[in-house]
């Protein structure tokens, strides 16, 4: 259903003969850790060179390297011949190069044209002219293909896929030689999937070098002309073309190890109703849903960006009050003021923007894992029992692999994947028989992928029920006993696994 990047982009021109971008022995170590070891690689000027790797892997790193934000311990990046050692992200940036991270850096409490011109406001007589600012904005929001965002609005007020847009469109006016995309569409809806092929397709066409950061295996395939694979902070190869490379090779390289099927379903019986929504509305959900959810059930909710699933379950689960309807969980109908009751009752949300949403960024792994389920570690019924939190958090850092220099690590420090990790840890400590995932491996590498489905699949199995809320056609097939389909607010089809296709909940969930 969507545009192919070569239909978008037409041929690629040749890269030139030397490398633009040189990777040169680059080391990076921390207290405890050696994020990269060694790292060397080129990149060329007109060539879309994707970096592939695990959480953990090190990509994250080197772009923070190349941002100026990573000093290195040794080794150094080379652009167009001349040596460089960036000591901030400004002086990166003054050099041409430009990261578009996962983990938005927008000031949300400012103007859509704000954050795109932060740092070239313009000006009349020594104030701000907002009617140029306005103006500019106006093209550069036009450019993306966000027609409908006016330049005024608070960029809070936002959905986390037009937040992506604009963060994209910030490093487009500062004209930079080498551009970063760190998962670029993991929060865009399809037409903005489809805008962001057409703008890599540009800068590649003019002759920048695009890095591009992304686990969705179609997409380095689809739009790259090289690729770069990283695994335990060391490079394992990189590969110049793309011709006569194939999934597992690229997998295997990745992970160490062959993987045959990341997805690995697992099928069930399902059980007694635990969940049963009746006539459902409120903010975002502007028709009435009704579905039932059983006790060993993984149920999907597919839909572009903005229909409405995780509005959905945030009504459903107290983060936000429905208009109507009515929720029955476990039996009893229940109206939770807020995620704490849910949370008490059995029922919890790990939500799709963790930065801002699911973690506490200047506190330990320890603390975030234990945050919820601290009251069952008490000693003397109340003093805190550190020790058997310590103990619970070394237990789920084994048992979901999460790579982290030790349960004392500030957790801003882990990848996206690890981090998301540390979420489900948090609910896997707690009572909860309803799991509501929303987008649960955003940002997560295959082999980590696998363990998070595996999870799922042992709670569905013992007896609890699991929601995933997930733009992913390839996982929310592959993984769901039963889909439903939502569309601008409304569900417009609950699809058994049997008859899920890609091609059929891409309809139903496309305007009509």
């Amino acid at each position: 259903m969507s545009l192919a990047f070569d239909e978008v982009a037409g041929t690629a021109p040749l890269p030139s003969t030397q490398a633009f971008l040189k990777v040169d022995n680059v080391t990076v170590e921390f207290p405890g850790v050696r994020a990269l070891d060694g790292v060397s690689f080129e990149a060329h000027a007109g060539q879309v060179h994707a970096l592939m790797g695990e959480n953990g892997a090190g990509k994250s790193t080197l772009l923070k390297v190349l941002s100026g934000v990573n000093r290195v311990t040794s080794g150094a990046v080379w652009l167009d011949g001349e040596r460089h050692l960036f000591a901030n992200a400004r002086e990166a940036l003054a050099q041409g190069v430009a990261i578009i991270y996962q983990e938005l850096t927008l000031s949300p409490n400012l103007s859509v044209a704000e954050n795109l011109l932060l740092g070239q406001l313009p000006e009349n007589r020594g104030l701000l002219d907002r009617k140029r600012l306005y103006a500019r904005a106006r093209e550069v929001l036009d450019d993306l293909g966000e027609t409908e965002v006016h330049p005024a609005t608070k960029v809070r007020d936002l959905s986390i896929g037009q937040q992506q847009m604009i963060e994209i469109g910030r490093a487009l006016l500062r004209d930079a030689r080498v551009i970063a995309f760190d998962e670029p569409t993991s929060s865009l809806s399809v037409h903005e999937t489809r805008q962001l092929k057409r703008i890599v397709k540009r800068l590649r066409d003019e002759g920048r070098v695009v890095l591009y950061v992304t686990h969705r295996m179609e997409e380095v395939f689809e739009m790259c002309d090289a690729v770069t694979v990283f695994r335990d902070g060391c490079h394992i190869r990189t590969h110049d073309t793309m011709q006569g490379l194939d999934h597992d090779t690229l997998v295997s390289e990745m992970v160490g190890r062959d993987i045959e099927d990341v997805y690995g379903y697992r099928p069930r019986t399902r059980g007694e109703v635990l969940l049963s929504i009746a006539g459902v509305a409120g903010h975002g959900v502007t028709s009435p849903v009704s579905f039932d959810v059983h006790r060993g059930e993984v149920f999907g909710l597919f839909g572009l960006v903005g229909a409405g699933r995780s509005e959905l379950m945030r009504l459903v689960c107290g983060v936000e009050a429905p208009s109507a309807g009515e929720v029955r969980f476990q039996g009893q109908v229940r109206r939770f003021s807020t995620p704490g009751d849910a949370i008490r009752a059995g029922l919890a949300m790990c939500p799709e923007d963790r930065k801002s949403q699911g973690i506490f960024p200047i506190a330990s792994v320890s603390d975030n894992l234990n945050i919820s389920c601290r009251r069952f570690f008490k000693r003397l019924g109340w003093m805190r029992h550190a020790r058997r939190e310590l103990d619970n958090t070394e237990d789920y850092i084994r048992r979901l692999s999460i790579k982290t220099p030790g349960p004392r690590t500030p957790i801003a420090s882990l990848s996206g994947g690890n981090q998301q990790k540390v979420i489900l840890a948090r609910w896997l400590s707690e009572q909860i028989e309803l799991f509501v995932m929303d987008e649960p491996t955003r940002g997560i590498d295959v082999g980590a992928r696998r363990d998070i489905y595996n999870l799922l699949y042992d709670l569905a199995d013992e007896g609890k029920s699991v929601v995933v809320i997930s733009s992913d056609l390839a996982e929310i097939t592959a993984i769901c006993d039963r889909v439903g389909v939502m569309r601008d607010g409304e569900l417009v089809d609950i699809v058994p696994r049997d008859q899920v296709t890609p091609e059929r909940l891409l309809s139903l969930a496309l305007p009509s």
